[in-house]
């Protein structure tokens, strides 16, 4: 079982940073990948970032790259997306999740099989 609570949301303008915290509990860290998700209302689920169990390993959406980064602290159990230069599209709730599968380094929702809570970022222009 792996526990994951989100925070760090929050409302900023467009152009602006956030950084999103997730902590975990349970299962050892190190031994799951991580992701970030969102979703806005009326549309899906959507794939923004993952790392590697290690941390040497990250994926992006495309619409992210270059603006997000992922990153983990296997020490303190945390992993983060800092997020720069804003877009009012950019507003969604955002989730993290745990990939504790040993199957291909992936993207897809249905791949991971705990998820947080949800924070919220609402960006305004």
């Amino acid at each position: 079982q792996v526990q994951l609570v989100e925070s760090g949301g929050g409302s900023v303008q467009a152009g602006g940073s956030l950084r999103l915290s997730c902590g975990a509990s349970g299962r050892t860290f190190s031994s799951y990948r991580l992701g970030w998700f969102r979703q806005a209302p009326g549309s899906e689920r959507e794939f923004i970032a993952a790392v590697s169990r290690n941390g040497a390993t990250t994926l992006y959406a495309d619409s992210v790259k270059g603006r997000f980064t992922i990153s983990r602290d296997n020490a303190k159990n945390t992993v983060y997306l800092q997020m720069n230069r804003l877009i009012p599209e950019d507003t969604a709730a955002y989730y993290c999740a745990a990939d504790t599968s040993y199957r291909i380094f992936g993207t897809a929702v249905g791949q991971y099989d705990y998820w947080g809570q949800g924070t919220q970022v609402t960006v305004s222009s």
